[in-house]
């Protein structure tokens, strides 16, 4: 399991709408997002990955098991407001195998980078 931290230029409610909508999402994480229920369907270059929402708190996380995930697996969007700057954060944990964690990482930089561009940060 890991985290990473990105400041964000916006509301925790704007920020929470695209970490937790189809619309949202659609917007920078995926090309296209459809939900049924608390079932997300990812689509990239035309193939599809399932997740499902195993918890959320309005405006502070969203947290998604892919279906190929374990048990005790998941990928989770918080929010966070810096007590000092008031400034808000973006946390993403994850998991990878130690082998896979650099390029996890610059994924999740560059898909971060197309959500701060969509919000304008």
């Amino acid at each position: 399991m890991y985290t990473l931290e990105f400041p964000v230029r916006c509301s925790p409610t704007i920020l929470y709408e695209f970490l937790s909508t189809p619309v949202g999402l659609q917007e920078w994480f995926a090309d296209k997002v459809d939900q049924r229920d608390n079932k997300f369907y990812f689509s990239w270059n035309g193939s599809t990955d399932t997740a499902d929402i195993v918890e959320h708190l309005e405006n502070e996380f969203v947290r998604y098991r892919w279906d190929y995930y374990g048990d005790d697996e998941f990928f989770e969007f918080s929010i966070e407001q810096s007590p000092v700057t008031n400034e808000t954060i973006l946390k993403i944990t994850d998991f990878a195998d130690k082998n896979e964690l650099k390029d996890q990482e610059r994924l999740w930089n560059t898909q971060v980078g197309d959500l701060k561009h969509r919000i304008g940060s």
